[in-house]
């Protein structure tokens, strides 16, 4: 009789086997968004300016300036709660722990590979420029 409790459990973890990802490596399987900043005619707009996301789930954000105005794009809130895996701009890949901002002047684009880690809504927006519309949501479930 002492023997069938461990008996049980070892023939239920031979069954389960190994944890694995029904889809694989989720670090290559990044979901692709995209968010264009200073679009519109008067080049205030952000588009799109909210974003659905999951935890747990990998993204690729590319975030292209296409305006002519500066912007210093920032949310810090988010970024706390996200595991960032890397940053990638022209022809580099940088790895960091935390992103603070980007500093767009014109043209341009860079991609950010993250896993949001904790639910909630979070603010992002080009630093100074929040009244004039560049400004949206991260909403995490």
């Amino acid at each position: 009789m002492k023997y069938i409790a461990p008996l049980a459990a070892a023939s239920l973890l031979a069954l389960t086997g190994p944890a694995y990802s029904i889809g694989g490596d989720l670090a290559s399987l990044a979901e692709p968004l995209e968010l264009q900043v200073g679009t519109g005619d008067n080049g205030f707009g952000m588009e799109p300016n909210e974003f659905q996301m999951q935890t747990g789930q990998a993204y690729r954000l590319t975030v292209q300036a296409v305006g002519w105005h500066e912007c210093n794009w920032e949310a810090p809130s988010f970024f706390k709660n996200t595991w960032i895996r890397k940053i990638e701009a022209g022809n580099m890949e940088i790895k960091v722990a935390y992103l603070y901002e980007l500093e767009m002047d014109m043209d341009g684009e860079v991609e950010i590979f993250f896993v949001p880690i904790r639910p909630g809504t979070y603010q992002f927006g080009c630093r100074g420029l929040e009244d004039r519309g560049m400004t949206g949501t991260f909403v995490v479930e």
